[in-house]
Parts: C-alpha cells; sequence; structure tokens
C-alpha cells in the first residue's frame, strides 16, 4: 500500500532527525577543561569533538570551580543539555585548598549520583595534587577516585595529566599549555572507547 504523501512529509521531518541522533557528551570540569590559559579551541575538549565528530560534545567547565560550585551547577546543566555522558573533572581545586576528603568525597559522589539518576553515563577523571601537600593527604585524595569509580561503577581515567612533561606547564606549574592538550585528549579518549565508558 502507497503512503500518502503527507505521511511521507511526516516521516521525514519527525524521524529521520532521530536516526543516528550523535549522543551528547557534557564535560564538566574546571580550569583544566576550560583550557586555561591557551585557546579555547586548543584545549582537550575541543581536541576530543575533533576526534569523536560521532558526538556532540559540550564543554561546560568553569575555572576555579570545585566540587560545592559543580553541584549548584550540575542539575541545570543536565537539564539544559540531557547528555548520554558526563565526564567529571572536578575535585583539584579542592585539595589545592586543603579541604577534608571526606567532603570533597561527599561531593564527588553526590555529583555521580546525579549524573546518573539523569540516565547519563559517568566518567570520572582522576587528579593528583603536589607532593607539599603531604604524604597522608595527596595519597587519600589520590584514592579517592578508584573509590568513587568502583563505588558507582563509573568509567575512569586514571590520571588526566598522566604523560605530560614538566616541560610543557604553564609558569604556575598546575595548567598545561596547549602543547600539552593532545596527550591530555588520548588519554580521555583511550578509556572512552573502553565498554565500561559507556555501561
Amino acid at each position: 500500500m502507497r503512503l500518502p504523501i503527507f505521511k511521507l512529509l511526516l516521516f521525514f521531518v519527525v524521524c529521520l532527525p532521530t536516526l543516528g541522533a550523535a549522543q551528547t557528551l557534557l564535560v564538566f570540569g574546571d580550569s583544566l577543561s576550560a583550557a586555561y590559559g591557551i585557546p579555547r579551541e586548543k584545549g582537550w575538549v575541543a581536541l576530543l569533538q575533533q576526534a569523536r565528530p560521532d558526538l556532540q560534545v559540550i564543554n561546560a567547565s568553569v575555572g576555579g570551580e570545585t566540587t560545592a560550585g559543580g553541584l549548584r551547577r550540575l542539575d541545570a546543566a543536565l537539564r539544559q543539555h540531557r547528555p548520554d555522558i558526563v565526564i567529571l573533572e572536578l575535585g583539584a581545586n579542592d585539595g589545592l585548598r586543603g579541604r577534608p576528603i571526606a567532603e570533597i568525597e561527599t561531593d564527588l559522589a553526590e555529583l555521580i549520583r546525579r549524573s546518573q539518576r539523569a540516565k547519563a553515563k559517568v566518567m570520572l577523571l582522576g587528579m593528583q595534587l603536589p607532593p607539599n601537600y603531604g604524604v597522608d593527604y595527596t595519597g587519600a585524595f589520590r584514592q579517592l577516585y578508584p573509590t568513587l569509580a568502583e563505588r558507582y561503577h563509573a568509567a575512569r581515567v586514571p590520571y588526566l595529566l598522566e604523560g605530560v612533561p614538566p616541560e610543557q606547564f604553564q609558569a604556575d606549574n598546575l595548567h598545561p599549555t596547549a602543547a600539552a592538550q593532545a596527550q591530555i585528549m588520548r588519554n580521555v579518549l583511550k578509556e572512552l572507547r573502553t565498554p565500561t565508558a559507556t555501561h
């Protein structure tokens, strides 16, 4: 039976835009993801979009963001963008301020839970602190990320800045230069391609 022309038109208007629609990936982080000190288009998030054109990559990162600040912003971002995947890159600023580990853990856990309640798959980007914060504190901070990833069955990048040499940091020794962004992107992309990153 031949479909009336108006039904065919309705199919093209309503159905075709949803066929093969790109998944939305929301990067929710701090200055490391907001391309601090370099052109935004040279940051690792922009490079990730180039590497994965099948995804719609949205960068909702804010320089100086803490986990508490992230909690205040997350619900609105989830409602606005309805992401399929959320990459959480937060905690470093809390650690640099010496905030109690238990409080950072509580906030990160809530960020994960809210993302998962919104039906998004979560990837947690592991961070580390400079050694001058002491062995006990830096060790407990580093362990936050694998602990939470295991607890909530989230994907994890062990350390976001893995493989970035000292000469590829800006003068503050905290923020990578543009030359480091491709390596950072590869660290994320490697885990994004694994089954645990999307299940």
